[in-house]
């Protein structure tokens, strides 16, 4: 069967989208609040690696997130707005950065889960659920407890992940480049 790159494309994004959302449900009835307090353990944002793949990552892992939060516990309308946004700008950092390797390692690209939730969440939570006035010690620490979550799964999870889609050459299917 032959099926053409924008389909591909296509499938591959929903794909991830499905896989994110399920992802961030499963570990949220398991283990509630853990993939939406201050410090997330968000396993699903291991999956911002296959930015490194293709480009049809950026829309699955952003309409992923629109949807998680849409199904999660307690998320405001804001949520979906901004973390999706911090997920946009993150992905396509990810994209853009993805030829950039330390040892084979992609560190510059891991980082950028951590910086754009780091700051657009930490800001979220500062000025949308602290409240109070706005301090900027007070969003520092947010930004960093959410950073930290980020950091975390990215470079244990999303690392592993990496590591198992170059060396099992499943970027090529990922790519479609069959």
């Amino acid at each position: 069967m032959n099926i053409s790159k924008k389909t591909h494309s296509l499938v591959i994004g929903a794909i991830i989208a499905a896989l994110y959302v399920a992802l961030t449900y499963a570990q949220e009835a398991l283990l509630p609040g853990t993939t939406s307090m201050a410090v997330q353990f968000r396993l699903s944002e291991a999956l911002t690696v296959l930015c490194l793949f293709t480009p049809a990552a950026v829309p699955g892992l952003t309409v992923g997130c629109i949807v998680a939060n849409l199904v999660s516990v307690g998320a405001l309308p804001v949520d979906m707005i901004m973390g999706s946004a911090a997920t946009l700008l993150a992905c396509l950092a990810m994209y853009w950065l993805r030829g950039v390797r330390l040892r084979g390692i992609p560190v510059l690209s891991l980082l950028m889960p951590a910086l754009f939730n780091g700051l657009i969440i930490g800001a979220e939570i500062e000025i949308f659920f602290i409240g109070r006035p706005y301090h900027f010690l007070s969003f520092l620490t947010q930004a960093g407890l959410v950073a930290l979550g980020e950091l975390a799964v990215l470079f244990t999870a999303g690392l592993i992940l990496f590591k198992v889609i170059e060396k099992k050459k499943l970027d090529r299917f990922i790519r479609g480049d069959f």
